[in-house]
């Protein structure tokens, strides 16, 4: 087929995908290097692990390549620890074969929602060992290292030390009383398992958890605070940071361990299955002998050393601050060890690299009026996705639509049902469909001349002055969107394009009588259409990156970057391909088929959603309280749980539009939906007193 394509550098894309061939930095241009939470190698992820850290970078990632800029992307699990070797006591396998079926199962469910890192690698090589071997060595003979013995929680019945995560109890700061070993999900502290109240061995609870003195090796955090502290202050203003855990939008640290001071912290651990401690040449070293690193110590060291498995040349990524810019994504519970511990671990080492220069964090995304549960059979994890027959660009389109960038959200199978049938569908797929297929069926597939020059269209148009300044406006609306990482905002811009796109063929009444009674018009309108699909095409390959070559491949054009404008890209003569539907509609029904399948026990949700809390159980035994004030007694039906779980929903979409400060019709019309709701569920409330 014949392409009649602009040629230049602004407008085709050189940068490949990821995965496809090795990329290096080069000096003088902008160059993104990009990781995500490294997971764990013994679980599932669900779709909160998914939106939470791989799938919100890799559209970062996707972005960046559409700007031409020379990008790295890496990720890969993280495979040491006791909570391994637990797991693989569990299975009965060992922790290699443990390591080796979770990283396959990982691998594959991010292949299938088209995450596409540059590498998924491991930690448990020989490369990474050799990095955290140096590291730590630097530590120690910068003086950042020194030993202790302290008591440490040991299990009786499993004669060995547990690791943090294995251990829970009572918090000692806020009284939560299932504070996980080293970290409260009440209050957010870091925690020593050794300070649990009543500490308890998850692997068996009736066994007894006793105080242990155990030797030691501890990273002198207090010492490297000032350098990180002035570190934390430079790199918030010049990265941009969002509000976070560490520093708030004033510049000012509110981390309560570095307000009250920052404490040694212990790097190593009794276990076989992790990386071995290195001799320092100290007294101390036969002491050491036997032990590993501690799993976060050596964790976060992984994104480099996946990098080293990717290419010999990882020094020229993670020794270049001058020419290398650092994004890291992970859900709110790491931001410490991102901007915290692993840049003081950096600073310590003394050698010149690479660090963070922009994170992004999310918070948690639950499901369906409650929390992921793999011991509940509760949500969607891993595969699953697939079984449902939601094809992969949809499952990406509602998780990213509903990323928590500023507050919890909530998974619901009726509104990603509603995310396909009526934004995807019924907007962005009908303008693109409408457009190609008018082109297919009117003009044998070939772009009519339409009198526009190659290039930029003028805002000043004497037809289509409105269209194009307001296209040209969310362009850059887009574009400053993404370079902030304000990725739901950035999808909700492509989505405004495409209904612009729209509007532009009704108002433009692009049909058969136009190109009768005025074909001059008519095939400037279909080159102008085509060519603003094509820009689509750019812009929606970071979130729908299958969409994206779907449009490419009916469009018979090859990839291309991000405008600043809407141009005449795609030029008379040029013959498109076959036009196909992007979308198919779901039935609405299949909600409910969902909600049954993925909804677990729900002896066990009662359970779960049962109060934790005396204060709780005081609120809760004064009745079942809906939003709207209305007490009613008894167990709620399923239609006003998932009611209210809407309403929760919709605030939520109501606070991100009026953070993002959207236009005031927009937020209206948002704010107006959320009391329709509830005036709703007033009467759904009503309807259940009246008939108690």
């Amino acid at each position: 087929m014949t392409q009649k394509i602009r040629v230049t550098d602004d407008v085709l894309r050189s940068i490949p995908d990821p995965g496809q061939a090795a990329v290096l930095p080069k000096d003088g241009e902008t160059n993104i290097l990009i990781t995500s939470a490294l997971p764990y190698c013994n679980n599932v992820p669900h779709l909160g692990n998914i939106i939470g850290s791989t799938l919100s970078a890799d559209v970062f990632s996707r972005y960046n390549r559409t700007r031409n800029r020379r990008t790295l992307y890496i990720c890969g699990t993280d495979e040491y620890g006791t909570a391994t070797e637990t797991a693989a006591l569990k299975e009965g396998i060992t922790p290699r074969e443990l390591c080796d079926k979770y990283y396959a199962l990982h691998k594959e469910t991010y292949e299938w929602f088209d995450i596409g890192f540059d590498h998924f690698g491991r930690t448990s090589t020989a490369k990474h060992t050799e990095i955290c071997q140096s590291i730590y060595l630097n530590l120690g003979q910068h003086g950042y290292l020194e030993k202790q013995i302290k008591d440490q929680t040991y299990c009786e019945g499993c004669k060995k030390f547990l690791a943090d995560r294995y251990v829970e109890g009572v918090c000692p700061h806020c009284s939560y009383v299932d504070a996980r070993g080293d970290q409260c999900d009440g209050c957010s502290r870091t925690l020593d398992a050794i300070d649990l109240i009543e500490p308890r061995c998850l692997i068996n609870k009736t066994h007894n958890v006793v105080a242990r003195s155990s030797s030691h090796m501890y990273f002198k955090l207090d010492a490297a605070q000032p350098a990180l502290e002035d570190w934390i202050k430079k790199s918030w203003k010049k990265g941009k940071w969002s509000p976070n855990a560490t520093i708030n939008a004033d510049g000012d640290i509110v981390d309560a361990r570095m307000k009250g001071g920052l404490k040694p912290t212990p790097v190593t651990r009794d276990l076989a299955w992790g990386v071995p401690i290195p001799a320092l040449g100290r007294k101390d070293d036969k002491e050491m002998s036997g032990k590993v690193l501690y799993v976060w110590f050596d964790a976060v060291i992984g994104y480099v050393s996946i990098t080293g498995e990717y290419t010999p040349e990882w020094k020229q990524w993670w020794f270049n601050p001058d020419n290398v810019r650092l994004y890291q994504f992970m859900g709110k519970d790491n931001v410490y060890f991102h901007t915290i511990y692993f840049p003081a671990m950096l600073l310590a080492d003394g050698r010149d690299w690479t660090t963070l220069h922009h994170l992004s964090t999310t918070e948690y995304l639950n499901y369906e009026g409650g929390k992921f549960s793999k011991s509940k059979n509760r949500g969607v994890f891993g595969p699953a996705a697939k079984e449902t027959g939601i094809p992969a660009s949809v499952w990406r389109y509602y998780l990213l639509s509903t990323r928590p960038e500023t507050a919890d959200a909530m998974f619901s199978w009726a509104d990603c049902i509603a995310a396909n049938n009526n934004v995807l569908l019924k907007n962005f797929g009908n303008f693109v469909n409408r457009a190609l297929k008018f082109l297919s069926a009117q003009y044998d597939s070939v772009l009519p001349e339409s009198g526009d020059a190659p290039g930029p269209l003028s805002p000043n148009d004497p037809l289509d002055a409105e269209f194009i300044t307001d296209v040209n406006a969310l362009l850059k609306d887009y574009i400053d969107a993404m370079e902030s990482v304000k990725i739901r905002l950035g999808l909700q811009t492509v989505m405004l394009i495409s209904s612009r796109g729209n509007g532009y063929l009704q108002a433009s009444g692009l049909n058969k009588a136009l190109m009768t009674e005025n074909p001059q018009r008519c095939a400037q309108v279909v080159s102008r259409a085509v060519n603003l699909i094509y820009v689509l095409s750019a812009l929606i390959y970071p979130f729908m990156p299958a969409t994206s070559d779907a449009l490419l491949l009916q469009l018979n054009a090859p990839a291309r970057v991000v405008p600043e404008v809407l141009s005449t890209d795609i030029l008379a003569g040029h013959q498109i391909g076959q036009p196909d539907h992007l979308f198919k509609n779901i039935d609405e029904k299949m909600d409910q088929v969902w909600k049954v399948r993925f909804g677990g026990d729900e002896s066990a949700k009662k359970e779960e959603e049962a109060p934790t809390s005396k204060r709780k159980a005081k609120k809760t035994g004064a009745g079942n309280a809906a939003p709207n004030g209305v007490a009613v007694s008894g167990p709620k039906s399923p239609e006003v749980v998932a009611l209210e779980a809407k309403i929760l929903e919709h605030g939520q979409v109501v606070r991100g539009l009026k953070e993002n400060k959207e236009p005031k019709d927009v937020v209206d019309a948002a704010v107006t939906e959320l009391k329709r709701l509830k005036a709703e569920l007033v009467l759904l409330e009503k309807s259940r007193t009246s008939t108690a």
